[in-house]
C-alpha cells in the first residue's frame, strides 16, 4: 500500500494545539500524510521560539467532519509518522526542482 498526501487547499490554515503544560501554540497545518492504515497531521508552530520544530498527532474526523488530533503513543507508530512526512518532504522538494527545470 503506497502512502497518500493530502494536499491542503488553504495553505494558510492555522489550528491551535494546547501543550502539556497548558500553553497554547499556534500552528500552520503542513500537510495530512497517510501510514499504516491511519492519517496524521503534521504542524509547524508560527512562534518563532518553535522555528523548524514540526508536531505530528494522529489526524481523525468524526461522523460530523469534525477534525480531531490525538497524540501517538508509541516510538514504533511515531516513526512510521516522521517517515511519511518525511516522504512528503522529499515530494515537495523534487516538485520543486521539477517547477524549477521547466521554467529553464
Amino acid at each position: 500500500m503506497g502512502k497518500q498526501f493530502e494536499e491542503i487547499e488553504e495553505p494558510d490554515m492555522t489550528v491551535t494545539v494546547a501543550m502539556d503544560d497548558g500553553t497554547e501554540v499556534e500552528c500552520a497545518i503542513l500537510t495530512i500524510v497517510e501510514a499504516a492504515g491511519r492519517d496524521y497531521i503534521a504542524l509547524m508552530p508560527l512562534d518563532d521560539e518553535e522555528d523548524g520544530t514540526v508536531f505530528l498527532y494522529r489526524y481523525t474526523e468524526s461522523e460530523s467532519g469534525e477534525p480531531g488530533l490525538d497524540n501517538i503513543e508509541s516510538d514504533e507508530e511515531y516513526e512510521i509518522a516522521a517517515d511519511a512526512f518525511d516522504e512528503w518532504l522529499d515530494s515537495q522538494e523534487y516538485d520543486e526542482l521539477v517547477d524549477a527545470d521547466d521554467e529553464e
